[in-house]
């Protein structure tokens, strides 16, 4: 009949408690504020859980895009190389798109990247995520309160974390309070130095000792209830919520608040008629009371399970009965239980998806994959689809059109093969899953597959021919992830053995972790003289003698034993330690130089200058440095790849170190696609003759008018020749019958430290011809 609560109430007190008030008016009004405040603890403690589930739940979307971040590969990557550019990148890309205030990531040395804050505020947070096991919870910057949620960033150890942070402002906590059916007021609390609860924006008497009081008393007990406390405004009931806090020694509230004034209002009316009538019965008091709290409590109790439900993630719906307040909060808390459902919806799907294509992502393919538990073991293949040339396809057509093209392939795939779950696991690759009884089946589905999908995709109407590479490998256990990328890795052997289906070679992949693992112990094993330097002589054919060596350095690891170069090498080149190791190889031939000129051998030393070093100048004045303690002339081999990476700088610094007085010595001619037009601009002694055009000169003419060729046309260049690889007499001879100016290689002599030298030195003085020397074991 009525629509409203408050009316409803006031002409149920005025009907049937008018001939009772008056007797039992103190009763009543203790009844009416007791029912007050338990409806001001119930709206409060409902409030805080649903502050409870959404904290959790943006904790989640945060944590949930900070972990796609911090297990993406090339964001590892970048992080491992200190890649700072690509790190901001990176960060601020994701930030937009979740809208975050701000997200950066936080090294293990404690250094922020991706954004600046005070320098006491970046002092704090250093510390806070070096003492931190999980660095997340509130944190202030600026003194403001933030919400940060980070992920650890592993390639495997730990090199950082991505971190977002959200800033818990007046805007956020208005938010939170649309979200009670009663206008409740809400702010966080952090603990200050002195140990008092305060807030930049609070008034004045929430700075008081019994908000400091009630604050320690909710946590110390542990058990979130509403509390009555008094202030100098009134009386009120107020919730505090505990909040994870980053603060080294800090902590940090949400505190919830509601004036009792505000609560007993609407029950004035009925209090001046309870007052004003007196005497009524009992026991129609009793009964209206009755009446009211079970009109009032069912409806808010279904509200609390309803939130209870919502809170464990299950579908929470309330019926909703009238139109009064009860009625109102039944339809917000659905229109909100909705919300939360179509947001959680979203965010599930973001996860699971790729942006570009619209695709599965890796993860869904992941979940997929696990998904198969009926399949008998041993006949579930995870399968990767490769794009070849991708990163040329999306230099000619953009990055939206080559996804388009990623799209097309996927859905192609999606066609032939239904059930397989196409997803995209990196950028120019597809993955799927494949039923297959045994490798040789699966293979043969892959070939077929291969055949149709390799037919061109019109992009805009334009057909693009595409090439592609399969890579397979057998689920393993319960790693999905691990096959994943398994099978990433055989599309690259597939690639590397010129092949278009590979299955996962683990014998020829090796222990990345273990070589990882090598090049974090290379300094320790440079600083700690592991490494040591041996020489291959090179013998001159006009003077009949050994007139230089070529340095070549081996690690005596302490565990591994001796390391030979093609292991450590190239991945010293990658992860950025190749300068120090040329640095110490360059000291040390110089030294070992000396050596062998104390014993009365004046040789030429050469050194390896990889093409990493020829793109830093300033390696110019450290060899301007060590060349001073030189005795005799010092080789630079370098290769015609290390210059064609960046002409300009490299072709300045060989320039300069021709300057200097060292030999610039071309290794590795012939062993790729050499260029006659940077083999005329650099400044070279010497060229090298790589050994696969040497080894064949005797039996096959093609080589040797090649081999010939070129020692002509060094000699135009007034460059003399150094064949490599020499290991039979047949080939020394006719070397030297073509003019070859010096000779290296087996036959000569093998790889050998300092005092094997020496004594191979002694003994070569008294050989007439090397061609009479046997090969040396």
């Amino acid at each position: 009949m009525f629509s409203r609560l408050s009316t409803r109430l006031t002409v149920l007190y005025a009907a049937l408690f008018g001939v009772v008030l008056l007797v039992v008016s103190v009763a009543v009004f203790g009844a009416i504020s007791g029912a007050a405040q338990r409806q001001v603890r119930a709206e409060l403690a409902a409030t805080g859980t649903v502050f409870d589930r959404v904290w959790s739940l943006r904790s989640e979307r945060l944590r949930e895009g900070a972990s796609l971040l911090s297990r993406d590969f090339g964001f590892r990557a970048a992080a491992a190389t200190g890649d700072a550019p690509t790190i901001e990148s990176a960060l601020e890309n994701l930030r937009s798109r979740m809208g975050v205030d701000h997200a950066f990531m936080v090294d293990a040395a404690g250094q922020i990247v991706g954004a600046s804050f005070a320098p006491d505020d970046q002092a704090r947070l250093a510390k806070a995520f070096e003492t931190a096991d999980d660095p997340s919870g509130v944190f202030r910057l600026a003194g403001e309160p933030y919400q940060l949620v980070s992920a650890p960033v592993l390639s495997p150890e730990l090199i950082g974390w991505v971190v977002f942070a959200e800033r818990l402002d007046e805007t956020e906590m208005q938010a939170l309070e649309k979200l009670a059916a009663i206008p409740l007021d809400a702010m966080v609390l952090n603990r200050a130095a002195g140990g008092a609860w305060t807030n930049a924006h609070a008034p004045a008497e929430l700075n008081s000792a019994a908000v400091r009081q009630m604050v320690e008393r909710s946590l110390k007990g542990g058990a979130a209830a509403p509390q009555d406390l008094r202030l100098k405004s009134g009386r009120t009931v107020a919730l505090v919520k505990p909040l994870p806090s980053l603060e080294p020694g800090g902590g940090a509230v949400l505190l919830l608040r509601y004036p009792l004034a505000l609560a007993l209002a609407p029950y004035e009316p009925l209090l001046l008629i309870v007052g004003l009538l007196g005497a009524a019965g009992l026991a129609v008091v009793s009964w209206g009371s009755w009446a009211l709290a079970r009109s009032v409590t069912r409806p808010i109790s279904e509200l609390d399970e309803a939130a209870h439900r919502l809170q464990r993630g299950e579908d929470a719906h309330v019926e909703v009965n009238g139109e009064d307040e009860i009625g109102r909060l039944a339809s917000s808390f659905n229109t909100m239980a909705a919300e939360i459902r179509e947001r959680e919806r979203k965010i599930t799907h973001q996860a699971m998806h790729d942006d570009d294509t619209g695709l599965p992502n890796r993860h869904a393919l992941e979940r997929l994959v696990g998904g198969l538990t009926d399949v008998p073991q041993g006949q579930v293949y995870v399968c990767a689809l490769g794009l070849d040339r991708f990163h040329h396809m999306r230099h000619a057509l953009g990055h939206k059109l080559s996804a388009q093209a990623v799209r097309m392939v996927g859905n192609r795939l999606g066609g032939l093969a239904p059930t397989c779950g196409v997803a995209r696991i990196a950028s120019d690759m597809l993955g799927f899953v494949l039923i297959a009884d045994g490798e040789a089946a699966a293979l043969e589905d892959m070939a077929r597959l291969l055949v149709s999908l390799e037919q061109p995709v019109r992009v805009q109407g334009e057909p693009i021919d595409v090439a592609l590479s399969l890579g397979l490998a057998p689920l393993e256990g319960e790693d999905v992830a691990a096959s994943i990328e398994r099978a990433s890795i055989a599309v690259d052997q597939a690639r590397a053995a010129r092949s278009k289906t590979a299955v996962f070679d683990a014998e020829a992949y090796g222990d990345p972790a273990a070589n990882l693992s090598l090049m974090s112990n290379l300094l320790t094993g440079i600083l700690q003289e592991q490494l040591v330097l041996w020489h291959q002589p090179k013998f001159d054919m006009r003077k009949n003698a050994v007139t230089g060596t070529e340095a070549l350095v081996r690690w005596n690891h302490p565990v591994r034993g001796m390391i030979f170069p093609d292991v450590f090498i190239t991945m010293a080149e990658e992860t950025g330690h190749i300068r120090a190791l040329t640095e110490w190889v360059v000291r040390r031939a110089i030294a070992e130089q000396r050596v062998m000129a104390e014993a009365g051998y004046e040789l030429s030393v050469a050194v390896n200058i990889s093409g990493r070093v020829l793109g830093e100048p300033d390696f110019i004045d450290f060899a301007r440095d060590a060349l001073k303690d030189a005795v005799g002339r010092i080789c630079f081999e370098i290769t015609e790849t290390a210059v064609i990476e960046n002409p300009a700088v490299a072709l300045a610094m060989l320039d300069a170190f021709a300057d200097m007085g060292v030999s610039i010595s071309i290794d590795d001619y012939g062993s790729g696609l050499s260029s006659l037009a940077y083999l005329k601009q650099i400044r070279g002694h010497e060229l090298k003759l790589d050994r696969s055009i040497v080894a064949d000169v005797t039996g096959s003419q093609r080589d040797a008018l090649i081999v010939r060729s070129t020692i002509d046309l060094a000699h135009s260049l007034g460059l003399k020749v150094v064949a490599e690889g020499i290991e039979t007499d047949a080939c020394f001879s006719v070397l030297a019958g073509m003019g070859c100016d010096m000779a290296q290689g087996y036959l000569i002599a093998r790889p050998q430290p300092i005092e094997k030298l020496l004594e191979f030195l002694a003994e070569s003085r008294e050989q007439a011809r090397p061609q009479s020397r046997k090969r040396r074991a």
